[in-house]
């Protein structure tokens, strides 16, 4: 009989350790489950279901339920396991879900037919901000986008789609090109951390065949990030011309966006649905993945041609030290025409030390500064009359000096201010400090713009003797800086008074015409290894050989220059500006080699 007890006892025990242990394995299954999304990882069939336009379109909040009913065309779209999209006919794109966020992006195809075209036929691309991931009220498109594009756009179809306030159906109109002319933007982004540190790139907002512009791993992404944990097709960037803005969406990335650290994508990472567009502003940095940093710079422009061809390029030169990768530390810009003054314009680069900070700092200030002062319309009507800015200059670079808050980090700073008279002749002057050098070549002279302010160079040696504390002999250092001159280092500059932010300024250019005068600035990486007089060769050697060309002349000899300098294996971050006087071309962008 004990026996028997004994048993059943141990059966009942097992009994329940099989129970317990059969319920441990149901929670973590259902951990799994619910912390990992499996399922993401698999596309569902029923998902490329032909969806009518009108569910495509159904806005976030609507009192009329019936107000998309009659849209009928059927679109479809496939999607692959990054989150990139396929276009098919339709090229619209369904939600992941049947959720309240509205989602889509079109070809530029789609939007030349969608947003209507300007006077030749071409579309300005002012709504694609609208049209890109942007929660809207009320909204539908009445567009047949699928007929339109199997027997090409009636005649009568040449117009912008304008969605107005929340009670307005979509209308058609003529686009207002004076008014999108009067708001044109730039933008500018530079990679400033993470495996593609240095790539550069700008967009104008009424630039058609660049926007929208894509941030990705993978082709035909318009910044290409090399970075494992960046998404095929990460984030995208608009224009959106309704709010006059530039707008940033997360694209349904694995690792997400961060919009000054704080993240911007779709709360559920997971469903792989869009974020809601984010206003950009100058000086934003944009987070993909986990170390790629983008710096963003936002300028605006009056729509006009630049009245002189223009090309910039930049290179880390990431492993010309012993393979040792090099954190890109220029900083190039140009603005033409400075706001509100449209017969000046500058041309800029900042070579930073001890980081980035300070040259993107001194790159924003320094050109609102001159701008500042010239809006005063005395002094800009005594250096137009008198033909001499160095007032301007000198209070200009004074003024950021005294503006930046950079105490560990520095700059040099080289800004050529260019003016036109009311007989549109050309004039051009020089100031730096630091050793990012500019020449003018004009009737096959050189001209100097710029002084070495290294601590061995022999006027900053004479200057320093000046001050009553001469180097002593082989001391080429100060406080371990080899220049004497520079923006920001606030530190230092408390400790050594030998140090200046006071300007050289140039003698003034009467830019000639048909003189085949160009200006040529670039950082230390350049001058490093390439003479001004070699450098006066290459740009005579690649006019020869396109004596045709004009419009993208500027841009090829600027890639010349950068070639040359890693030919030579330059050590050094390197940044070109090239300004062709004869030519005329309206903006390039700066581009920057990976």
């Amino acid at each position: 009989m004990a026996m028997l007890q004994s048993i059943v006892v141990f059966t009942l025990l097992l009994l329940m350790l099989i129970l317990i242990i059969i319920i441990i394995i149901i929670i973590i299954i259902i951990i799994v489950v619910f912390a990992f999304k499996p399922w993401r990882f698999f596309s569902y069939p029923s998902r490329c279901r032909a969806i009518k336009v009108g569910e495509l379109e159904r806005p976030l909040v609507s009192n009329d339920v019936d107000l998309a009913q009659d849209q009928s065309n059927d679109l479809t779209r496939n999607y692959d396991l990054e989150g990139e999209c396929h276009l098919n006919a339709a090229l619209l794109r369904p939600p992941r879900t049947q959720g309240l966020v509205h989602k889509q992006r079109l070809s530029s195809a789609s939007r030349r037919l969608a947003l209507g075209d300007s006077v030749v036929g071409d579309v300005s691309d002012p709504l694609d901000g609208i049209l890109v991931g942007q929660t809207l009220k009320r909204r539908v498109v009445t567009e047949h986008l699928v007929e339109l594009q199997k027997h090409g756009r009636p005649e009568n179809q040449s117009q912008n789609l304008r969605f107005g306030t929340e009670n307005d159906r979509p209308q058609e109109s003529v686009p207002n090109t004076d008014a999108i002319s009067d708001q044109r933007s730039c933008l500018s982004l530079q990679v400033v951390s993470g495996p593609s540190c240095g790539l550069h790139c700008s967009v104008l907002s009424t630039s058609t065949a660049r926007l929208p512009l894509t941030l990705g791993r993978v082709p035909p992404s318009y910044l290409l990030l090399k970075d494992y944990e960046v998404s095929g097709k990460h984030a995208m960037i608009t224009w959106n011309l309704n709010k006059l803005r530039w707008e940033l969406v997360d694209m349904g990335s694995l690792n997400g966006t961060l919009l000054n650290s704080h993240p911007i994508n779709h709360p559920d990472p997971g469903s792989r649905l869009w974020g809601d567009p984010v206003e950009l502003a100058s000086g934003d940095t944009i987070t993909v993945g986990t170390t790629s940093n983008i710096y963003v710079h936002i300028s605006s422009h009056n729509e006009r041609l630049v009245p002189f061809g223009v090309g910039m390029t930049s290179d880390p030169m990431s492993l010309r030290r012993g393979g040792k990768k090099l954190p890109m530390e220029d900083v190039c810009y140009y603005h033409w025409p400075l706001p509100g003054i449209y017969q000046f314009g500058v041309f800029g680069i900042c070579d930073g030390h001890g980081g980035v900070g300070a040259a993107k700092s001194a790159s924003k200030i320094l050109p609102e500064m001159v701008a500042t002062i010239l809006t005063d319309s005395v002094k800009r009507e005594r250096v137009v009359s008198g033909q001499d800015a160095s007032d301007v200059l000198r209070d200009a670079f004074s003024q950021t000096e005294a503006s930046m808050n950079n105490y560990y980090e520095g700059c040099t700073a080289t800004l050529l201010l260019v003016w036109a008279d009311a007989d549109e002749n050309f004039f051009a002057q020089c100031a730096n400090v630091g050793d990012s050098a500019c020449f003018i070549n004009m009737d096959g002279k050189q001209i100097k713009m710029t002084e070495d302010h290294k601590v061995t160079s022999c006027s900053e040696r004479l200057r320093i003797e000046g001050i009553g504390e001469p180097l002593k002999d082989g001391e080429t250092r100060l406080c371990g800086l080899n220049l004497a001159r520079m923006l920001g280092d606030k530190f230092v500059k408390q400790q050594d008074s030998r140090f200046s932010s006071e300007p050289y300024i140039s003698q003034v250019v009467h830019l000639k015409k048909s003189s085949g005068a160009f200006a040529l600035l670039a950082s230390d990486g350049l001058w490093d290894v390439v003479s001004f007089k070699k450098a006066v060769q290459l740009v005579v050697q690649t006019r020869e050989r396109h004596p045709t060309e004009t419009e993208n002349l500027a841009e090829k000899i600027a890639e010349v220059m950068l070639d040359e300098a890693r030919t030579q294996r330059t050590k050094d971050n390197t940044s070109i500006i090239f300004i062709d006087f004869d030519s005329i071309s309206t903006v390039s962008s700066c581009k920057v080699r990976p």
